[in-house]
C-alpha cells in the first residue's frame, strides 16, 4: 500500500460510508445474520452497532491497519466477539464449509478481483448459507453509465481503487451464488454515478 492508500483513504472511507444516511441500509442488510459470519471489508466496523443478537462471532477480513485502529472504539462498545481474521479478501484463511454467513457492504468495489473474493465466500459458507450486501454498482440506466465510466478513472486514483461500473448481481451469479432476496435502486442521498446500489441475500447452494 502506498501512504495515500494506508492513511488517507481508510479515513474517507470512514467518513463517507459512516454518513448516518447509510444506518438503514447497515440495518436492513445485517438483519438475519447468525452464527458464525465473516465479513469482508470490515473497514472501520461501521456495521458492529447493526449485528443481531442471533450472530455468535465474526471474523473480519480487512487490509488497512488504520482501519482496524478506527475500529477500536465501536469494538469496545460491543458484546459479539470480533476478530481479524485475514487482510485479503481473495484469499481467506478459512477452512471449506466453515461459516454461517457472510457480509459484504460496499466492499465488492475496491476489491481487486471481486470474482475471486466471491469464489473463496463461496469455498467458506456452509451449503445453504447466505451472503448478505448492500454494494454500489453499475446503474441500469445508459446515460447514468456513461457518466460513472467517465468517473471511474479518477474514482479509482482518490478512493483507493473503487470501481463505479461492477455488475454485482452478474458477479455474484457468475461465482455460483443464487440471488434470494434482491432490491435494486438509486440512493436518494447520493449522486447516481455513485448511488446505483444493490442490496439483498444470495446463496450459496
Amino acid at each position: 500500500m502506498g501512504l495515500y492508500r494506508e492513511r488517507v483513504v481508510p479515513r474517507i472511507v470512514n467518513a463517507v460510508c459512516g454518513l448516518q444516511a447509510n444506518d438503514r441500509f447497515r440495518e436492513r442488510v445485517c438483519a438475519g445474520l447468525a452464527g458464525e459470519v465473516v465479513e469482508i471489508g470490515f473497514g472501520s466496523g461501521l456495521n458492529i452497532p447493526f449485528y443481531p443478537p442471533g450472530v455468535d462471532r465474526v471474523d473480519a477480513v480487512e487490509p488497512a491497519d488504520l482501519g482496524w485502529k478506527l475500529a477500536a472504539r465501536r469494538l469496545a462498545d460491543t458484546t459479539v466477539p470480533v476478530q481479524r481474521s485475514g487482510l485479503d479478501g481473495e484469499r481467506l484463511p478459512f477452512a471449506d464449509d466453515s461459516h454461517d454467513a457472510a457480509l459484504s457492504t460496499w466492499t465488492l468495489c475496491t476489491i481487486p478481483d471481486a470474482g475471486a473474493a466471491l469464489a473463496e465466500l463461496r469455498r467458506v459458507l456452509r451449503p445453504g448459507a447466505s451472503l448478505h450486501f448492500v454494494e454500489h454498482g453499475l446503474a441500469p440506466d445508459p446515460p447514468v453509465q456513461t457518466w460513472q465510466r467517465r468517473l471511474e478513472p479518477v474514482q479509482k486514483r482518490l478512493a483507493g481503487g473503487c470501481h463505479l461500473t461492477r455488475p454485482v448481481v452478474a458477479l455474484l451469479t457468475a461465482a455460483g451464488f443464487q440471488i434470494a432476496e434482491l432490491k435494486e435502486f438509486y440512493d436518494k442521498g447520493a449522486p447516481k454515478s455513485l448511488g446505483a446500489l444493490s442490496l439483498g441475500r444470495a446463496v450459496s447452494p
